[in-house]
């Protein structure tokens, strides 16, 4: 019987160093993500997991 795979990837809160603005991401992102607020780069394509910038605050389920 078929039985569907837990998902690798996670969305992550995480912190902005420079304005402590917080805000939700994915684990695995294709793209760049950049603060919301102050427009600093937080997230960095790598082709798999990225690569975080800043703090990780909460993993969520």
């Amino acid at each position: 019987m078929y039985e569907p795979k837990e998902p690798t990837s996670k969305f992550i809160k995480i912190r902005c160093p420079k304005c402590k603005n917080e805000q939700i991401t994915f684990g695995k992102s294709s793209t760049l993500v950049k603060c919301l607020v102050c427009s600093k780069p937080l997230v960095g394509p790598t082709g798999g997991k990225s690569k975080i910038r800043a703090r990780i605050l909460e993993v969520l389920d």
